[in-house]
């Protein structure tokens, strides 16, 4: 028999399966070919060989579509409970009902169904010869009892073959999702580091280029001033012009190595950022900005709204939150990024003392590293059902001096 949830077939479940299908065969035939010989018309006993034949081919093909295996099965029984009736040979097919028994029903339903069998192969010779003996009754209980072993055994070994198939489809998929991760993590690495170079160079352009051309500028606007020589007036108007124009390009180059998101202020990258989850996603959002908030300085306004984007990421795939909350406050000399969310949170604790591993969250560490390295930190409360509040702080003064 194929049940639904058999899996392909393993050479050993192949065998089986078709050492069932020849004792199904041989049984019907021996079964026929005796009651012939005990006197059963041919035309009879052929004709019950062959209708017992095709109920158990059509249940090979139908039995884990419609009807169900039990249907069939009782179906079964009733035929061959007729052939029994037509000559006790046809009783060896008891074997076959054994079998199919113990594979198709369940434990107590297979245990009634086997004894009701066996109860029809010790009544048979009392049907028709009116008379048994201890080897009629023995006989068929051993081959029962090894029959519905057989079939058990041979259901358990379907289920071992089953969970070694999902546990290779399990690891498998394990696999590829590991490889996957790490491709993501080796493109978010990529991509941090060239962000964090980007703005290394945006930085160390407008620190050392840009503070020299604008001195330039100033002195030669000064010593233009102090001169009465036209020449030299001349000569020191046009440095000037070429300082400033030096220093409009360096701004283009400072404002091109930026990150992009940040062309507007943080505050309204952040709201573009929760507009876009908004409508991608149909969570609600709210931005609330602290109108005292300073001038942040470039490296910290790209640290915080990375935090942002990875947090705000986690929000989209693992949260299952209906409202999420960004707040950007002013704590003196210090800036925090609060962003707080309603889904079904997780055990923060268990997390945080936990060693980094393939199971762990990989955004959150790398947010808190890229955090630390600019002096600050980052914090966070969650528990299961109970939403997740992520807190970054970034220190504003001293993290342009030593950085």
């Amino acid at each position: 028999m194929t049940r639904p949830t058999e899996p392909a077939a393993r050479p050993i479940v192949r065998v089986v399966r078709i050492g069932q299908h020849v004792i199904a065969v041989a049984l019907a035939v021996t079964g026929a070919a005796r009651a012939i010989t005990q006197g059963t018309p041919v035309g009879v006993a052929a004709f019950t060989g062959v209708v017992l034949l095709a109920w158990y081919i059509a249940g090979v093909r139908l039995v884990g579509r419609r009807p169900p295996a039990s249907v069939w099965l009782l179906v079964f029984g009733v035929l061959w409970v007729a052939a029994v009736v037509v000559s006790a040979e046809f009783m060896w097919l008891a074997f076959l009902l054994w079998l199919l028994a113990g594979y198709l029903l369940s434990s107590w339903r297979a245990v009634g169904f086997s004894v009701a069998v066996f109860a029809v192969v010790v009544g048979a010779p009392l049907l028709h010869y009116g008379t048994t003996s201890y080897a009629s009754i023995l006989g068929p209980l051993i081959g029962g009892v090894f029959a519905f072993g057989i079939s058990r055994g041979y259901l358990e070994l379907l289920r071992d073959a089953e969970e070694r198939e999902q546990l290779v489809s399990s690891l498998t998929r394990t696999q590829r999702e590991m490889a996957e991760l790490q491709d993501e993590l080796a493109s978010a690495q990529r991509h941090s580091g060239a962000i964090a170079e980007r703005t290394r160079l945006s930085r160390d352009i407008h620190d050392t280029v840009a503070q020299a051309l604008s001195s330039i500028r100033l002195l030669a606007h000064a010593a233009a001033d102090r001169t009465e020589d036209p020449a030299a007036q001349r000569t020191l108007h046009q440095v000037e012009t070429l300082a400033q124009d030096g220093i409009g390009d360096v701004r283009r180059i400072v404002t091109a190595l930026a990150p992009t998101e940040l062309d507007d202020a943080l505050a309204t990258a952040l709201t573009r950022m929760l507009d876009r989850l908004r409508e991608q996603t149909g969570i609600a959002t709210e931005v609330h900005v602290d109108e005292s908030l300073p001038v942040l300085p470039t490296g910290v306004e790209v640290a915080l709204l990375r935090t942002a984007q990875s947090a705000l990421a986690n929000v989209r795939l693992h949260s299952g939150a209906e409202r999420v909350v960004v707040s950007l406050i002013d704590a003196d000399d210090a800036v925090r990024l609060d962003i707080i969310d309603d889904g079904r949170g997780f055990d923060a604790t268990a997390w945080d003392a936990a060693p980094a591993s393939p199971d762990s969250s990989y955004g959150l560490r790398f947010m808190r590293a890229r955090l630390r390295e600019l002096g600050g930190g980052l914090e966070v409360e969650s528990q299961p059902g109970e939403g997740t509040a992520l807190s970054a702080h970034l220190p504003i003064h001293s993290t342009s001096e030593e950085h």
